[in-house]
């Protein structure tokens, strides 16, 4: 292995994690310190695996993640570089009485994350193929695959499947909760297309895993709760749309209610979405358009060449400030809706980037006018939090909805938005880290206010950290009582407590 530098016994205290009771209910006692010698580890790995040590280049390399809000901060860090790997490592972990957390593109930016003090990250980067089964059906994705190699790859073979909409994020790391996508209104969610899995269990067990199984259920929708999937099956379809088109409108903030009054009677009617049309928007200051306050990004995005007119007139009768459409094919939509791989909101900054998201089944325009004004007064040009967004996800939903709800551990498959205050800002203290979170909880307040609903419905992947895992994985108690059932039968000692806990 090459070692930019090797300590010979890394010793790595989680006396922290003891200290805290709320760290993993089911964390043991005796986890409170371990001694990990990298040496030793070193030669139960495959040649192909890297280890780095903190201090050295690689480990700084290796640790950057999307968000520096309560990062977890790893003793070392190893890039597995076979599947078999993972187990070993986990075995290892098991037998140093020191956790470990599984990471792949570093976007997760849950505050749970941040208990994770002094383990070993098991980094699935180097497990990233994407192989296509001779019959054109299915594909194996290996566990740290980004979206942007699993597109390009299929699209080459005249395939597709469900991924994230983001090319910088991995595969699995939303699908285990469900994932979202550009064609789930056909498909269904990213989760959905899984068949089996290469999972590797909290005792380091390996198992193949797939509808027969008591764990599939969980893991399709509360997955990083179970396990670590090192490898996965899932159906690619014929590419049946190469052409895609959208429009982008930029509306002053005056316009909030108009546009959100015509989404709603033109997009979302009766609860349900139209299935040929996804819409997305964004707040976000742009001083070429307004030099104070917060613009209206609104994007319409349709198979085909052209986005039909009955879609897009409405909103050209409210009066944009401009108007772009373009036309190209699925390849170009991240671009365009600016989450490509080198589009701003897929660099690792070393920005805080919190998220508090709530779904929606319409909006409120109201409730949004009040919400535009408190963003524009707490992220403007002047404030720590001027590259803040708001942002408004409204994919087609034909394809989740036509699953069985009851069927996997995703809840909300009956939601039409996917809403998400994202705040912006360079860590500077705990003082800035409780001024964003008061914001973004407050934004997201008013949203679940004006929904006129009880229950606040989070999607996990996009969650801060402080949701309960019945805002997060659904208030049934059927639903809360069978994640709690299956954690004490398989990680009953706690190993998956770091990502948005189920308990």
């Amino acid at each position: 292995m090459l070692w930019s530098r090797l300590e010979a016994v890394v010793a790595v205290s989680l006396q922290a994690l003891a200290a805290s009771a709320h760290v993993a209910a089911r964390a043991p006692s005796q986890m409170t310190e371990g001694v990990i010698d990298p040496r030793e580890l070193e030669q139960r790995l495959s040649p192909s695996a890297r280890i780095y040590t903190t201090g050295t280049t690689g480990y700084d390399r290796a640790s950057v993640r999307w968000s520096a809000l309560e990062a977890p901060k790893a003793g070392i860090i190893v890039s597995v570089g076979t599947e078999g790997d993972v187990a070993t490592v986990v075995r290892y972990a098991n037998s140093r009485n020191v956790y470990f957390l599984a990471t792949n593109g570093g976007h997760g930016s849950l505050t749970t994350l941040g208990r994770f003090d002094g383990g070993i990250e098991i980094r699935l980067n180097q497990l990233n193929d994407v192989d296509i089964a001779s019959d054109g059906k299915t594909a194996r994705i290996g566990g740290g695959a980004l979206t942007k190699r699993i597109v390009d790859k299929l699209w080459e073979a005249g395939k597709e499947t469900v991924t994230g909409a983001c090319e910088c994020v991995s595969l699995l790391g939303p699908g285990l909760g469900g994932g979202h996508g550009w064609l789930q209104g056909h498909h269904g969610l990213i989760s959905d297309q899984f068949l089996s899995m290469n999972v590797v269990l909290a005792d380091g067990g390996e198992r193949i895993i797939n509808a027969d199984s008591e764990l599939w259920w969980a893991f399709k929708g509360a997955g990083h709760n179970f396990g670590i999937v090192t490898s996965v099956v899932q159906r690619i379809y014929p590419l049946e749309h190469r052409d895609w088109a959208i429009e982008t409108f930029a509306f002053s903030g005056d316009k909030v209610k108009e546009v959100y009054e015509a989404a709603n009677q033109y997009l979302v009617r009766n609860g349900r979405r139209n299935v040929d049309i996804i819409d997305w928007s964004y707040w976000l200051h742009d001083t070429t358009l307004d030099d104070e306050k917060p613009v209206i990004i609104l994007y319409l995005i349709q198979e085909g060449h052209v986005v039909n007119q009955a879609y897009s007139q409405p909103f050209h009768d409210i009066g944009p400030l401009v108007v772009t459409p373009l036309k190209g094919s699925y390849q170009n939509l991240a671009k365009w809706t600016l989450v490509s791989e080198d589009s701003p909101a897929c660099q690792k900054t070393g920005a805080s980037n919190p998220r508090f998201p709530i779904y929606l089944r319409s909006y409120n325009p109201e409730a949004l006018e009040r919400a535009y004004e408190y963003f524009a007064s707490t992220t403007g040009p002047q404030t720590p939090f001027k590259d803040s967004m708001f942002i408004f996800e409204g994919y087609s939903h034909q394809g989740v909805r036509d699953v069985d709800e009851r069927s996997t551990a995703f809840a909300f498959r009956y939601e039409n938005i996917l809403s998400a205050p994202l705040i912006t800002y360079q860590p500077a203290g705990p003082s800035r880290d409780e001024e964003a979170a008061y914001i973004g909880k407050k934004l997201r307040r008013i949203l679940h206010e004006g929904s006129r609903r009880e229950n606040l419905h989070a999607y996990v992947n996009y969650a801060y950290g402080s949701e309960s895992p019945a805002e997060l994985y659904g208030e049934e108690s059927w639903r809360q009582s069978h994640l709690r059932d299956l954690k004490n039968k398989f990680d009953y000692m706690g190993r998956f407590s770091f990502y948005a806990p189920i308990a």
